[in-house]
């Protein structure tokens, strides 16, 4: 049973919680970066975490390593914010949940909250190793959505890749630039010096990366952790 609260006094409460740029708060939200040298080739590749309901990111940055308040890369360039009511985890902030509950814990890891369920993935993601092509920030944030049941789960890697290319939004204009820009300037270059076969060898790169991507998700599926 849900805590008996006032629904618009709850919604008053999580709409209070506002998205803070400065201080890198992004509640509820996947958030997204470009990594330096990789996204200078494809824009499209960076870094993503996820953030709890106070508003702080968590990232898998490294073996056995999940990033708290600490976004590896930089701060964030786009964000999504993600509707409680399409996830399957409880649309109440964790400390309204009730304390006589045989889930609730002290230490924030009830699975039924949001909270609870990136803990889950925390803990998890603690004793794996990091792996660009393998296991990566990617791999993290699916399993962190698919435990919260967002959209009825069965995130990968390549799913998530194409919802933030399609559904991310700017944390600010220059976010645009910082993403963008290192790649005219690095693209411009290899056209200018490297000619037909710069822009060969980029299209194999992208194919070969890509390829990988999408048989590790959709035909051996064990072959990227989630």
């Amino acid at each position: 049973m849900e805590p008996n609260i006032d629904p618009e006094n709850t919604l008053m409460i999580e709409e209070s919680v506002e998205i803070d740029p400065r201080r890198a708060r992004f509640p509820c939200c996947i958030v997204w970066t470009p990594l330096p040298v990789m996204s200078w080739f494809i824009p499209l590749i960076g870094h993503i975490g996820i953030c709890r309901e106070d508003g702080v990111i968590l990232d898998f940055a490294g073996p056995n390593f999940v990033c708290v308040d600490n976004f590896a890369f930089g701060a964030p360039a786009r964000y999504i914010r993600i509707r409680k009511d399409e996830c399957r985890v409880s649309r109440y902030p964790a400390q309204y949940e009730r304390e006589d509950d045989q889930n609730y814990s002290e230490t924030g890891n009830d699975a039924t909250t949001w909270d609870g369920a990136l803990h889950k993935s925390t803990e998890e993601f603690q004793h794996r190793s990091y792996n660009l092509l393998t296991c990566n920030c990617h791999s993290f944030v699916a399993n962190a959505l698919n435990r919260l049941g967002f959209q009825a789960g069965g995130w990968n890697v390549v799913s998530l890749a194409v919802y933030i290319l399609l559904k991310g939004q700017w944390v600010r204009k220059a976010s645009i630039l910082q993403t963008y820009l290192p790649f005219l300037i690095v693209f411009g270059l290899g056209l200018t010096f490297g000619g037909e076969a710069f822009l060969t060898y980029w299209a194999i790169f992208i194919a070969v990366l890509v390829g990988w991507f999408l048989i590790g998700s959709y035909c051996f599926k064990k072959m990227i952790y989630l």
